[in-house]
């Protein structure tokens, strides 16, 4: 069938996943350090405008008769490096965090703690701002922890746990802080002060605008991430931990080119583009959502070389006027750059970005008017970006609702094993789908390594979408998140809409019939309900972090006789692939697709906990284990998502007293 250019993603004869990817994921894991802790690096930069000896503030109270007053403790004039609260912030806390959260990301709770640790070692063993060794110590301690607890996990005898996994992290996070100090701290140290003067010297020979050159593509191409959060944030902090304010803050953030390109647009664009450009500018430079102006790039190739000028003039500008921000500006937006700029530099930063805009408005108009035709196709161009970001774009999916070429009538939902995810993920689908009238449109589950190129849409989660991609190339892609209430299910059912009602469709083949409905439904009914034991629900569980709730619906598994005692390993490591975490309070933890030998017969376990578990910063209070030897655990996980979207539901699982009146909830028919 034809695709819609209206999609997640869209796979013609694109090759695999190769460098522009991986570095995306680098990129990516880099900026998921930054960006959560964004709101400590604006404190700081607030901060630090305010009560540092040349803040706001500071001018006021300068001729006071007691300068040394609150204004100036909290500053901590004459010592801007560890005086007062400025200091101390972009010394220990702002490094620490970064590194909790890159541990976090790795293994936890336990994984950030053990980070966070290590990362004293680097900050005590430079004399810089260690936000590139937070960066390091952060997951390479989360990563160290995580192997340890594998080594000896199921070893450990009962009641010991808490002193093996205390001391463990404790010393592990000793052992790293003393190798960053003497270790990783100096070298860190080292490269930052070379980087520093490589900048200074393109600072020095009027060469900084060049690198716009690589900026201004790498953020067509979604490698922003790695650049900014990974190298110019933490050298620009650096630099304005001494200097007070830093110009590489600057070179990502200018809303400038791409305001100017929208001005082309609407001036002498055509169609659709010429009339979403003013919205779209709006957003971009207020709204400091930059990537809302790369599908119009895309869409006319040759506009790269216009902000990549438009670039180039905003940091020249910059360097003119010795310009720079006391902090990042995230986002991008003229609202958050004011925010950072130093008092005396506003008309600087201002003409950067008034004369980048002009300079890309001016070469783009140019570039829009020549060079073949004016037509332009946003919904393409924004499929494009979608497929290069590796995900759907919430913001630039606002530009184009064309209408599928074609439609849409079976799809597959697919995770790791085909086991828990897509068949929760396929039921609340499902339900959408026929509640809005199109009973006719399949939809399955089914584990990727399974997956035929068959489907005309495939979803999956965002973390998978790469692979599936590769086995269903001909298919529309939607990545989502949420496996209970993502927005992206309204997408789908949109998509569905716009390409009409499929006619015609005398149900499906055996390859695509859904194991939900009709006479499988109806056999597996019976045999679901027996997958869920009393003895295999729990109202009071006992973990506290995500791999021990894990455990905890798998030894329930083993427990039944369901599962080999190595099954509740290959549910840990399931996990650590994508998380299955579903919404609405529910995880589903399952094993690997190559674990399935290791099941004896289907079975599910409930584990209710009184304080919710971090399933990787989401509360889980329910957690559901599955064993799904073949398709008779689907009926009872369609109950399962029924369940949970309903509140009222829901509450009553809260409130339940007993192990029969959680089956009682999850067996009745709805």
């Amino acid at each position: 069938m034809q695709q819609t250019p209206n999609a997640v993603t869209r796979r013609t004869d694109e090759p695999g996943p190769g460098l522009r990817v991986r570095v995306q994921k680098f990129g990516t894991a880099l900026s998921n350090m930054v960006m959560p802790n964004i709101g400590a690096f604006i404190a700081w930069g607030l901060l630090t405008a305010l009560f540092i000896e040349s803040g706001w503030l500071t001018g006021i109270f300068s001729s006071l008769k007691d300068p040394s007053g609150w204004v100036a403790k909290i500053g901590g004039w004459g010592d801007f490096s560890s005086g007062g609260i400025v200091g101390p912030m972009i010394t220990y806390l702002l490094p620490v965090l970064i590194a909790y959260t890159g541990g976090r990301m790795v293994h936890g709770v336990r994984g950030g703690v053990v980070g966070a640790i290590a990362a004293i070692g680097v900050i005590a063993g430079a004399d810089v701002p260690m936000f590139m060794g937070a960066m390091i110590m952060g997951p390479l301690g989360g990563w160290l922890m995580r192997r340890l607890d594998a080594l000896w996990y199921g070893k450990i005898r009962p009641g010991f746990e808490m002193l093996v996994d205390n001391f463990s992290a404790g010393i592990v996070g000793m052992v790293l802080a003393i190798v960053g100090f003497f270790g990783i701290g100096p070298v860190v140290s080292s490269f930052t002060r070379i980087a520093g003067d490589a900048v200074n010297f393109l600072v020095n020979n009027d060469l900084l605008p060049l690198t716009s050159i690589l900026i201004e593509p790498a953020k067509i191409l979604f490698l922003n991430n790695a650049i900014n959060h990974g190298v110019l944030t933490p050298l620009g902090t650096a630099e304005a931990a001494k200097t007070g304010e830093s110009i590489l803050f600057l070179l990502e953030t200018n809303p400038g080119p791409g305001l100017g390109i929208l001005l082309a647009y609407t001036l002498f664009g055509s169609g659709a583009a010429r009339a979403s450009a003013p919205g779209a500018a709006v957003i971009q430079f207020f709204g400091g959502i930059h990537e809302i102006y790369f599908p119009y790039v895309l869409a006319k190739p040759r506009l790269i070389l216009a902000v990549i000028l438009g670039g180039m003039t905003g940091v020249f500008i910059n360097v003119l006027f010795n310009d720079g921000l006391r902090a990042p500006a995230a986002p991008g937006s003229i609202i958050a750059i004011y925010a950072q700029t130093p008092e005396g530099d506003f008309l600087g930063i201002t003409l950067s970005v008034l004369g980048s805009a002009l300079v890309s408005g001016v070469v783009g108009a140019l570039l829009l008017k020549t060079g073949g035709s004016d037509a332009v196709d946003l919904g393409a161009a924004t499929a494009e970006m979608e497929s290069l970001k590796g995900k759907k774009s919430s913001v630039a999916s606002m530009l184009t609702r064309t209408a599928a070429q074609g439609p849409v009538r079976s799809i597959v939902f697919a995770c790791d094993a085909g086991m828990g995810s897509s068949a929760m993920g396929a039921s609340v689908l499902r339900r959408k789908i026929q509640k809005a009238g199109f009973a006719d449109v399949t939809v399955v589950n089914q584990a990727i390594s399974n997956l035929t190129d068959t489907y005309d849409l495939v979803v999956t989660h965002r973390d998978l979408t790469e692979r599936a991609r590769q086995l269903t190339g001909s298919a529309v892609h939607v990545s989502v998140d949420d496996f209970m209430s993502s927005p992206r299910y309204d997408d789908v059912v949109e998509l569905i809409r716009s390409g009409g009602r499929a006619d015609g469709a005398e149900g499906a083949d055996e390859q695509t019939r859904d194991p939900a409905e009709g006479t499988d439904a109806d056999s597996a009914e019976g045999e679901s309900e027996a997958a869920l034991a009393v003895d295999s629900i729990a109202l009071h569980g006992a973990a506290r972090s995500r791999d021990d709730a894990i455990a905890e619906a798998g030894r329930l598994l083993v427990d039944a006789g369901a599962v080999d005692p190595d099954y509740v390993a290959a549910m840990l490591e399931r996990e650590r692939s994508v998380s299955t975490f579903m919404g609405k309070g529910l995880a589903i933890p399952h094993g690997t697709n190559e674990a399935k030998a290791m099941i004896r017969r289907t079975a599910i376990s409930f584990v209710r906990y009184d304080d919710p578990i971090d399933w990787n910063g989401k509360p889980a209070e329910f957690v559901i284990g599955i064993a799904g030897a073949g398709k008779d655990h689907l009926a009872m996980l369609n109950q399962v998502a029924q369940v949970f979207l309903d509140a009222g539901q829901v509450e009553r699982l809260r409130a339940a007293q007993t192990p029969e009146q959680v089956m009682a909830i999850l067996n009745a028919r709805r």
